[in-house]
């Protein structure tokens, strides 16, 4: 049985959870989880006061959050191993800094989802905001490792300065995808913003949808037109997991334009070619 947290009454002020481990909780008796204390405003109550809790992680490994968690920041986050589960939307901060595990959350979520994270998996059904598998504000390198899927739409700046790892978006996207990225993997289902791979020295920006791919900065140039092999590798182990890819995607030729040339230049940005 998962141990389930389930918001009595959803506030105007945020709350953060961060507090709330997966490998902490596994221990601990329901009276000793609803006693930890997370961040509301500049006080330190605890989870009970907001939260009903029931149910224990200690088999399973499994969190259930519950409730319109819209409010709730840093679920998932510093993750190691084992499930989380959001049975509605969540806050900002889903899953950052994660090493391991799995991050799903059934409806939408905020900014920043997968921030600096290392490792494992998070899916988000719905729609998430800006910065997803971004670096931090100050900080040196994104995301270095594990999988980002959206099932909806995402906002500005996804992967930016993202250093390892696959970001899959099947919606729409926001402007300045890849921005300074490092290496690692964006790939994109829907149609997109502008000024995408801006800055960035290596790894791959790929479109897949059927409207037109937006205009490219003038510091990439145009390499060749290919069937590139471990293209639909990727797009395969996506299928396994259940991400929605057209069987046209596995079979199309792409066009391969290098870049950011402001910058080292070993970046791909590929467009499926109708």
């Amino acid at each position: 049985m998962p141990l389930v947290i389930r918001l009595r009454t959803k506030n105007a002020i945020p709350l953060e959870v961060d507090s709330i481990r997966l490998e902490t909780v596994r221990s601990q008796t329901v009276d000793q989880v609803k006693a930890t204390a997370v961040h509301f405003g500049n006080k330190t109550p605890t989870l009970g006061e907001f939260f009903d809790v029931s149910g224990s992680a200690a088999d399973d490994g499994h969190i259930i959050w519950e409730g319109d968690c819209s409010q709730v920041k840093l679920i998932g986050a510093n993750l190691q191993c084992g499930r989380v589960t959001v049975e509605g939307n969540a806050g900002m901060h889903v899953g950052a800094e994660m090493t391991g595990g799995e991050v799903e959350v059934r409806g939408n979520a905020g900014d920043w989802v997968g921030a600096e994270m290392k490792g494992g998996r998070i899916r988000v059904r719905g729609n998430t905001g800006h910065c997803v598998g971004a670096v931090y504000r100050g900080g040196r390198r994104g995301m270095t490792g594990g999988e980002i899927l959206i099932d909806g739409d995402a906002g500005n700046e996804i992967g930016h300065t993202m250093r390892r790892g696959l970001i899959a978006v099947r919606g729409k996207a926001g402007d300045a995808v890849g921005f300074s990225m490092l290496a690692g993997s964006v790939f994109l289902f829907g149609s997109a913003g502008i000024r995408h791979g801006a800055g960035m020295r290596r790894g791959t920006i790929a479109f897949f949808g059927d409207e037109p791919a937006p205009p490219l900065l003038p510091t990439f140039r145009f390499a060749c037109s290919y069937q590139p092999t471990i293209l639909r590798t990727y797009l395969l182990h996506l299928r396994k997991v259940g991400f929605d890819v057209a069987e046209s995607c596995l079979t199309a030729t792409y066009r391969r334009f290098n870049g950011d040339f402001l910058e080292l230049g070993k970046g791909e940005i590929l467009i499926r070619a109708k």
